[in-house]
């Protein structure tokens, strides 16, 4: 199955069905409090849907809904503790995709097996990353293949930060130097905005993260998009051109948060879940709500998140061979 955009916002028959009974079936929610656990720090793109979605859970599949930042490891932390909790509906993990099929790749063990001890539900939104540079890189930098030149001459610069080692902008920012040229030092860090406050005080030179967490600093004057992984020119930043349009090859990345249920779920809670994540996803509210941080909101069906999950882990595979990143497990 081709997985895109347009796609993927399409409703299929059998999930229009399932948002057709869903406020009707389940309409007196059994769960007192529904948790949904991220990897990532307060104030980012992960918080924010997870914060945006529970306003919406609260009173429809749960009598309320909490949001709670697990963080740590990169997102495993989150990731672990949900595969441990009663598969009852209580607690929801929201994670970007990576961490289920880049990880895999580069740590020899991992706690958990995404394929195993995790219930799709749906996505939840796409997104693409950004490249940015803040001040400690000349205004005279204002291209990607710019900054690698740059980097290459100034090798005490020649460093970027990412949300999290191993995660999907931490790749994007090494292809960027291997095409250029130049080794890249990179930086994980606790989500995207602790690096952006680095960056900020001139402590790295570039960040690699979803273009939402890089948009909101752009009034500070100090910080400059470069390049955006899209496919195409993201609508979050119009004037930025993407890599390719740059020259850089092969590097159109695209990302996805997405919800999941402990294994083992039953088939009718991550139905009713499921109802209850598409028709929150289809407000406008929140669609205009996560667009303020470049998230692009959509929904899918168990099934469709299942088949991304094999999808892009075989995708990364040989990219995580090409760049030659492995982590401790």
């Amino acid at each position: 199955m081709n997985f895109n955009r347009r796609h993927l916002l399409q409703t299929t028959g059998a999930s229009a069905l399932l948002a057709a009974i869903g406020q009707r079936a389940f309409a007196q929610a059994s769960i007192e409090t529904a948790t949904i656990v991220t990897g990532f720090a307060a104030g980012g793109t992960s918080d924010n849907i997870c914060r945006r979605l529970a306003q919406k859970l609260g009173g429809d599949y749960a009598r309320t809904a909490v949001v709670e930042n697990r963080t740590g490891a990169g997102g495993q932390i989150a990731v672990t503790y949900v595969k441990g909790k009663p598969a009852d509906g209580t607690t929801i993990l929201q994670t970007p995709t990576s961490i289920l099929t880049i990880y895999p790749h580069i740590y020899k063990k991992l706690p958990y097996d995404p394929m195993v001890d995790l219930t799709p539900v749906s996505i939840g939104c796409i997104f693409d990353f950004g490249f940015a540079v803040g001040p400690s890189v000349p205004a005279s930098v204002k291209t990607v293949p710019e900054f690698l030149a740059w980097a290459k001459a100034n090798p005490a610069g020649a460093n970027f930060g990412s949300p999290a080692a191993g995660s999907t902008p931490h790749f994007i920012g090494a292809l960027l130097g291997k095409q250029g040229g130049v080794e890249l030092k990179h930086a994980g860090y606790r989500g995207t905005q602790p690096a952006m406050l680095d960056l900020l005080g001139g402590n790295i030179s570039a960040v690699s993260g979803p273009i939402g967490d890089i948009t909101q600093h752009l009034p500070s004057g100090k910080v400059r998009i470069l390049g955006v992984s899209g496919a195409k020119r993201n609508r979050f930043a119009p004037d930025v051109p993407t890599f390719g349009e740059q020259g850089i090859k092969d590097m159109a990345h695209s990302e996805w948060f997405a919800f999941f249920l402990p294994a083992k779920a039953s088939p009718e809670l991550v139905a009713r879940l499921n109802a209850s994540m598409k028709t929150a996803l289809a407000q406008k509210d929140v669609i205009d709500g996560l667009g303020t941080f470049g998230l692009e909101a959509m929904s899918s069906t168990p099934a469709e998140l299942t088949e991304l999950l094999k999808k892009d882990t075989a995708k990364w595979g040989p990219i995580v061979k090409e760049v030659g990143f492995t982590a401790e497990g």
